[in-house]
């Protein structure tokens, strides 16, 4: 039986913000040392590293469960209008995200290989309630005219709250005007950032939206010049690496997954850093060639933006181990400056530029008080969370992303 007490919640406190800011890998003996114990005395109160990550994530749960609580106590009885409580409501989930960094990057995706039941059973856990609590938001508003018919309230419902949680998977919410980011993506799934958004069979028979199609029918065509194998053992290795992570993976794992010996592993790849470095190489290159095609495509910059959504929804069908190699990495060791790599900076200048375009020609509107929180802002609104493409399909997926992002849920005056 664990001990109670304030020691128990200062370790708690601080096992919280090293796997913040260091990730799962954090040692009990680094625990120790910034508590000013000896790692010994860290089992009086817990029986190892994976009971406090336990129970940060009930924290985390617990936290979450209780806002649900209170938001669904006085959901009928509430005045205001929806897009002021939605953004309340918005601005507390993140700030609950922000708080439990350390527990969301466990929930995120599965826990660590060799992780025990009770770990499983608490990443496996789904925020239902908190998705319960916005769900029955929606439907008020909904009711009193201000949520459009038409739209699957509660599949809206999980992506706002994805879209509100995610903002603490970055380390940007230190950012200076960070905490204007839940009002912000609020306002923009209601209100859409396009001010007077084309008909999907216009957006349909955009260059730019040929282009990005064009693209993405090419991810699938091979290097003709490379060993036949080399695909398959990036598929086993894919798939091995996002089950397991990079570290818990060996070589061994990849070749039994591939059918390879280990030897023929080795010769073909040298390392596993070489094979995992090749693997999100050739991600990052594909990834970049549908944002490039867009961008030099004629058209509006709402077309583009549109296009860029389809590039990143089908990158997400397509690339689901890449994602879930990312998810992992961040799990075990999360970054500590918002500089992810050249190509998410790439990425994001080529989004701030198309957002100033955009507000300057009269097609955007999207608030913030910098261009990086503006970008920072879309840019998770330009994505599609890998459960609601898998339910929906990439072409449901891009529906979705459209009557939000583009169009808005809330009735336009």
């Amino acid at each position: 039986m664990a001990i109670g007490g304030p020691r128990r919640t200062e370790i708690l406190d601080t096992a919280a913000a090293l796997f913040a800011s260091s990730g799962l890998r954090t040692s009990l003996k680094e625990i120790a040392d910034a508590c000013g114990v000896q790692p010994g005395s860290l089992y009086h109160h817990f029986e190892s590293k994976e009971a406090i990550i336990v129970e940060l994530v009930d924290r985390y749960h617990a936290d979450l469960d209780a806002l649900a609580d209170a938001t669904l106590a006085n959901a009928g009885a509430d005045p205001r209008p929806i897009e002021e409580r939605l953004i309340a409501l918005g601005s507390a989930i993140a700030a609950c995200a922000v708080r439990h960094r350390a527990a969301l990057l466990v929930t995120v995706y599965d826990p660590p290989s060799g992780a025990g039941d009770e770990l499983v059973r608490a990443a496996a856990r789904t925020p239902m309630a908190i998705e319960t609590a916005m769900l029955e938001t929606l439907r008020v508003g909904r009711t009193r005219g201000e949520i459009r018919p038409g739209l699957d309230l509660e599949t809206l419902a999980d992506r706002i709250c994805q879209v509100l949680l995610h903002i603490s998977l970055g380390v940007f919410h230190d950012v200076p005007g960070a905490a204007e980011m839940p009002a912000i993506r609020c306002r923009a799934l209601l209100r859409g950032i396009a001010l007077d958004p084309p008909s999907d069979r216009a957006l349909d028979r955009s260059a730019a939206f040929d282009a990005a199609a064009r693209t993405v029918e090419g991810w699938d065509k091979g290097d003709d010049d490379e060993d036949d194998r080399l695909p398959i053992l990036r598929t086993a290795a894919r798939t091995e690496f996002g089950r397991r992570g990079y570290e818990s993976t060996t070589v061994r794992d990849i070749a039994k997954a591939s059918g390879m010996s280990v030897g023929s592993v080795y010769r073909l790849i040298g390392s596993k850093d070489e094979l995992l470095n090749s693997i999100m190489r050739s991600f990052t290159v594909i990834a970049r060639s549908g944002w490039s095609s867009v961008l030099r495509a004629e058209g509006t910059i709402v077309e583009k933006l549109d296009a860029l959504m389809w590039v990143n929804i089908s990158a997400v069908a397509r690339f689901s181990d890449e994602y879930n190699i990312q998810l992992a990495w961040l799990r075990e060791s999360p970054p500590n400056s918002i500089n992810l790599g050249s190509s998410f900076a790439a990425r994001m200048r080529d989004l701030k530029s198309l957002l100033a375009q955009g507000v300057r020609a009269g097609e955007l509107q999207l608030e913030g008080r910098s261009a990086d929180i503006r970008a920072w802002s879309a840019f998770e609104l330009l994505w599609m969370p890998e459960n609601i493409v898998d339910t929906l399909g990439t072409e449901g997926a891009l529906a979705l992303a459209r009557e939000t992002t583009l169009r808005g849920a809330g009735t336009r005056a």
